[in-house]
């Protein structure tokens, strides 16, 4: 039985006619910039996040990036981030001249440690910047209350998160919060292997201050308004109308997939429950989490990929090489031990296929053949 890591064709063959169907229209209007389709999943997306407004951007980077440049995050500022994410968080903190300063993840969640990230404040710190990693919020009951004691904004990173949620533990809290909708800005990506993807990259920024989401909409379309008269300096961060249209069709069977991916993990778990040597995903009480990835660990990664893949079994490693490590980001003089915990899940973590048209019979190979490589057989 063959079991990729994803699928995207699967998917598209359930709603191949809505997508061909949207794109056409887009095709036969000829606007292709901003268009309504823009408009239309903004407040789609707002509304599933709980927030008072949406921004789409050209990608999950430049959404970072927009963020970052709104608040005049530049030379001589630091952000505090996590070392273990994808490139684009600490690389969009370089881009606008900035420090990319790290703080060590939680073991269980992988995501930052508000503890850590306290220890990393200096006078230059301009923000913080978490990332909810493979679909589960960090915790920022605590990463919004190191913010507040010294001022600064926080700027989530839900690139893999929508629709995740957290429940503050807060006296009064109004409930579960969508990802995005806590700090001053979310930023979301639509990558094509996202759980929201679209046919090429496409982004969003969410925030609660609408007047922060008019500056941004200038901002994405090169700082200019009226048109030729520029405020500010912004750039090319348009999200394309095609790709809106595609998103559009695809957020109506959001909920469904994540329903899907959550009962997929609930099957794993069940399945490699007590399985020597492999750790499952560990999720916080009061948070739900949507399975972007899902991520086990184990000491013996490489052999356990290698075996899983003479299977035909898709797996993948998010991510291998931490970020202080990476060449690019010597000149910040961090070494090999800095940040041990990060460092750890690096050498360990493996994802297995979690995508929505997996079934049941596909999930159970999959784990079998887990379960084999760890009893040997």
């Amino acid at each position: 039985m063959k079991v990729p890591l994803l699928d995207l064709k699967a998917q598209f063959a359930g709603i191949r006619e809505e997508v061909v169907s949207a794109v056409t229209g887009v095709l036969e209007s000829q606007v292709f910039n901003i268009g309504p389709f823009v408009k239309e999943l903004e407040r789609a997306v707002a509304a599933y996040s709980g927030c008072e407004a949406a921004v789409g951007v050209s990608s999950g980077t430049d959404a970072i990036l927009a963020a970052l440049m709104a608040l005049g995050v530049g030379a001589g500022d630091e952000v505090i981030t996590t070392p273990f994410t994808f490139f684009a968080t600490a690389g969009c903190i370089a881009r606008v001249g900035a420090k990319p300063v790290f703080a060590d993840i939680q073991a269980d969640t992988f995501n930052i440690d508000p503890a850590r990230v306290e220890k990393a404040i200096t006078p230059r710190t301009k923000a913080i910047l978490p990332v909810h990693l493979y679909g589960q919020m960090a915790d920022m009951d605590e990463i919004l209350a190191v913010a507040g004691r010294h001022g600064l904004p926080v700027i989530e990173d839900a690139a893999q998160a929508i629709g995740a949620t957290y429940t503050s533990r807060q006296a009064g809290s109004a409930g579960p919060r969508r990802a995005g909708s806590m700090g001053l800005m979310g930023c979301l990506s639509f990558y094509p292997t996202k759980n929201l993807g679209g046919i090429g990259d496409g982004g969003m920024v969410l925030t609660q201050d609408k007047g922060l989401a008019a500056r941004l909409e200038v901002m994405r379309d090169h700082g200019q308004s009226p048109t030729y008269f520029y405020k500010f300096i912004g750039g090319n961060f348009r999200l394309d109308n095609i790709q809106a249209a595609a998103l559009t069709v695809k957020m109506r069977h959001l909920p469904d997939w994540t329903a899907r991916r959550q009962a997929h993990a609930a099957l794993y778990d069940r399945l490699l429950a007590g399985c020597p040597g492999i750790t499952t995903p560990a999720v916080r009480p009061g948070n739900t989490h949507i399975y972007h990835q899902y991520v086990i660990r184990t000491p013996r990664r490489a052999e356990l990929q290698a075996f899983l893949k003479s299977h035909e079994i898709g797996s993948g490693v998010y991510y291998p090489l931490c970020l202080h490590e990476q060449e690019c980001f010597r000149p910040l003089g961090c070494k090999k031990g800095d940040f041990p915990v990060a460092e750890k899940a690096a050498a360990e973590v493996l994802a297995l296929p979690v995508y929505p048209e997996l079934t049941e019979e596909q999930i159970a190979f999959v784990a079998g053949r887990v379960k084999g490589f760890v009893s040997g057989r």
